[in-house]
């Protein structure tokens, strides 16, 4: 036997539409440990979205939406906490988190549909 070149390592390889979709959709969903762990909210989508994002335009798009979302209902979060000292931030927590559980799951739905989904109520902090 001849002694072969180690054979380079490729470039990441695309992942077919459906699969791309499953990603995406996957980065949206990801934020719902948030619900179990304290800072799940943002570190699902950032390692699924840095994982992924190579592999296709789509999932870069829709990861950065999700982290971007998930940064800013967690400042949003924070506000509501801080304001607990005056008894309102009980009910705006409840409403945060509401608005955070409803456009999570319409970002994944739109996502599994192959479609490009903006968070309505987003800072766009990664751009």
């Amino acid at each position: 036997m001849e002694n072969q070149p180690p054979i380079p390592p490729s470039s990441p390889v695309p992942f077919s539409d459906s699969d791309a979709r499953m990603w995406a959709m996957i980065t949206h969903l990801s934020a719902l440990t948030g619900m179990f762990t304290l800072i799940g909210s943002l570190v699902g989508p950032i390692l699924v979205w840095q994982i992924q994002k190579e592999k296709s335009a789509f999932i870069d798009f829709h990861g950065k939406e999700a982290v971007n979302f998930n940064i800013t209902i967690a400042i949003a979060a924070g506000i509501s906490f801080v304001l607990m000292i005056l008894l309102i931030g009980i009910f705006l927590l409840w409403i945060v988190g509401a608005v955070w559980l409803v456009f999570t799951i319409i970002a994944a739905i739109k996502a599994n549909n192959g479609e490009y989904y903006r968070y309505p109520i987003s800072i766009r902090f990664i751009k």
